[in-house]
């Protein structure tokens, strides 16, 4: 008798078809090692057929694991957050796990409260995401399941942190106006007090040295991660240096303010400057014009990197220290070459020529 569409199949049924015993089922579908590969693919291909889905809580039950994850972050509206979650996502989402996500909002309190709610569910693990890539206390003595940190850096060695490597993304920015020939480069960012800032202006500093070139304007010009920043800190840079060549900036909107001024006071982009930003935060950097040259982050990736890394840990081989994910560079428009000459009409050849 045919089996009634709406009654569940159970690890016994799949065991039936396979011709094996319920224990032999339940390891070769958890891949244990003791099943004999003519079993297992027998065991699976029945599962396949019977359109078995494994009761994700009794496996919690056996394996001692829930498969799930706690993501505490400190700025789910911001902008550094959501592609760093949906990488993270994604990546759980590929081994079947589940995420519970929780917003701190900077609070202490509430952050002390969500790892004790996301404890109280049994997590098997937790990725802590920061909002400044700076360094943040290490929460690990206070959370006994593995803890990964991204975007930040916990204070404890121990632990494992994954950041955007901020001098390496400066460099490739740099070397890249430098290989365009530019040798009147300024900078200009956020505030000091952000540890990725001064990163950048390490790195930016490190390329000009080498090729023997100084800072146009003498010093970095800090200020606020705006639009309206990048706008005023034009006008003070054309002030300092009317004869900048390129503009290497902290973020995108500030290169879009940068970029806006420089139009508006007559000056061509990139052909009398060039411009490149930072973050390749898409509604600034292909929405600028012209559209910006940008470092990416690859923030998705860091993301994915912190589920691998907690992946490890659960499975006995944690990682430690601070590891720096690489940047890329994307080139647009604004270092681009300048515009090809308009086609004239090539002249006629004889066969076109007037007869006589």
């Amino acid at each position: 008798m045919a089996r009634h569409r709406t009654q569940a199949v159970t690890l016994s049924d799949v065991a039936r078809r396979a011709g094996v015993s319920v224990a032999t089922a339940s390891k070769a579908l958890n891949d244990r090692g003791e099943v004999a590969p003519a079993t297992r693919e027998r065991v699976l291909r029945a599962a396949s057929e019977l359109s078995f889905q494994p009761n994700a809580l009794a496996r919690g039950l056996i394996s001692g694991r829930t498969r799930t994850i706690g993501l505490l972050t400190d700025e789910l509206g911001g902008r550094f957050s959501m592609p760093i979650l949906l990488g993270a996502e994604n990546a759980l989402g590929n081994e079947q796990m589940s995420v519970l996500l929780c917003d701190a909002r900077g609070d202490a309190i509430r952050r002390q409260h969500y790892i004790r709610t996301l404890l109280a569910r049994r997590v098997d693990g937790f990725i802590l995401v920061g909002d400044s890539n700076d360094v943040r206390p290490s929460l690990t003595r206070d959370i006994p399941v593995p803890v990964v940190y991204v975007y930040g850096e916990s204070t404890d060695p121990d632990d494992v942190s994954l950041l955007a490597d901020d001098e390496g993304g400066a460099r490739l920015a740099a070397e890249h106006l430098v290989a365009l020939g530019r040798r009147r480069i300024a900078h200009v960012t956020g505030p000091h007090s952000y540890r990725a800032a001064r990163d950048r202006v390490t790195g930016l500093r490190a390329v000009l040295a080498e090729h023997g070139l100084p800072l146009a304007g003498r010093e970095p010009l800090y200020g606020e991660w705006s639009q309206r920043w990048g706008r005023h800190a034009a006008h003070l840079l054309l002030t300092a240096d009317p004869d900048i060549d390129a503009v290497f900036c902290g973020n995108d909107q500030i290169a879009t303010g940068v970029a806006q001024t420089l139009l508006d006071l007559g000056r061509r982009i990139p052909e009398d400057v060039a411009i490149v930003g930072y973050d390749n935060w898409e509604d600034f950097a292909t929405d600028s014009r012209p559209p910006l040259t940008t470092v990416d982050v690859n923030l998705e990736q860091l993301g994915a990197s912190a589920v691998m890394h907690l992946f490890s840990a659960l499975d006995g081989t944690p990682s430690r220290g601070v590891l720096r994910q690489a940047c890329r560079l994307v080139v647009r428009e604004s270092t681009g070459p300048a515009a090809p000459p308009v086609q004239r009409r090539p002249p006629k050849t004889d066969a076109h020529r007037a007869q006589p």
